[in-house]
């Protein structure tokens, strides 16, 4: 699930946090940074979740529909095609989904069902909806497109829904792009009869090693890498220069000088990228600037130790 863009913008933010706090404690730092990346993962099964429980909260809507003073034939009679959804019944019995809900204690639909409550009552009102439950019968594949459909739609974009997860931890409002399309790509993979896998947060121990590995060695080597900077900037006095600007340029830096298998271009492509999206309209071109004539420096200094073809 983690992109190394994204582990780049964790540590990122944990450098940021350490710079702006009086705080000195490495350790309790690097905790910080995999605690955020760990609570990522809470949110990928949070929102699976919550497509199981806004079934739940459907069915116990048609419960008690039934048990008006006045029901109407539909009332008596309810279309429980959604309820019956079979990838949503999946998603409810997934044994590993449920191990992980029950060992993080994630239960905040169960406390705030106010939001299951806000979803179901969109879902039940959208065409979308309305098309789905024209029959009272389906296929596993026109459940699993409803799911999808209903996930990118009406749940994922959803504001409120947004509000509340901004509030309950910062850092997810920049993990749901990447959280929606994990829990979409694994909907699409569902095939009936069958347990769907969960993404794993890390797609090998080596992405895991890499984010500990960026932190400590940029944060271990600051006075150097800040070295590195001087005389690079003529036109840029250090006052005018973003904070976050002078911690991407010394991760830069840092992967140019101490991860072997790290193409340059890889480096100096992931940190405008990410430069673009976190920092000042003007950073990604003075960024670009500073990175392009050190590697070009240390490419004829030989300082670049690149491991493999291509790698320059």
């Amino acid at each position: 699930m983690l992109t190394r863009r994204h582990i780049r913008v964790k540590v990122m933010q944990s450098l940021y946090a350490y710079s702006q706090s009086e705080n000195d404690n490495l350790k309790a730092e690097e905790k910080f940074l995999l605690k955020s990346m760990d609570e990522m993962y809470d949110l990928y099964l949070l929102l699976l979740d919550l497509i199981v429980e806004i079934k739940d909260h459907a069915e116990d809507y048609l419960e008690k529909s039934q048990l008006k003073h006045l029901p109407s034939e539909e009332d008596v009679d309810p279309n429980r095609k959604f309820v019956n959804n079979e990838l949503i019944a999946q998603l409810k019995q997934n044994r590993s989904l449920n191990i992980e809900l029950e060992t993080r204690k994630l239960n905040n639909w169960k406390n705030d069902d106010e939001y299951v409550e806000i979803l179901w009552a969109e879902i039940r009102n959208s065409d979308r909806y309305r098309e789905y439950m024209t029959t009272r019968t389906s296929s596993f594949r026109e459940d699993k497109e409803f799911v999808i459909a209903i996930f990118r739609e009406i749940i994922a974009p959803n504001e409120k829904l947004y509000d509340y997860l901004e509030d309950k931890k910062i850092t997810w409002v920049d993990d749901l792009p990447l959280v929606n399309t994990a829990i979409v790509k694994m909907l699409q993979k569902a095939s009936e009869g069958k347990d769907q896998a969960l993404t794993r947060l890390f797609k090998s121990s080596d992405d895991k090693d890499y984010a500990v590995e960026l932190f400590r060695k940029t944060l271990l080597n600051d006075n150097s890498l800040a070295q590195e900077m001087e005389g690079k900037t003529p036109n840029w006095d250090k006052e005018r220069i973003a904070d976050l600007d002078t911690i991407l340029i010394k991760m830069a830096i840092c992967e140019f000088l101490k991860f072997p298998s790290i193409p340059v271009k890889v480096t100096i492509n992931e940190y405008l990228e990410v430069a673009k999206e976190y920092s000042t309209p003007k950073s990604s071109i003075f960024i670009n600037g500073v990175l392009d004539k050190l590697s070009k420096e240390y490419s004829e200094n030989n300082k670049l130790n690149k491991m493999g073809r291509g790698l320059m």
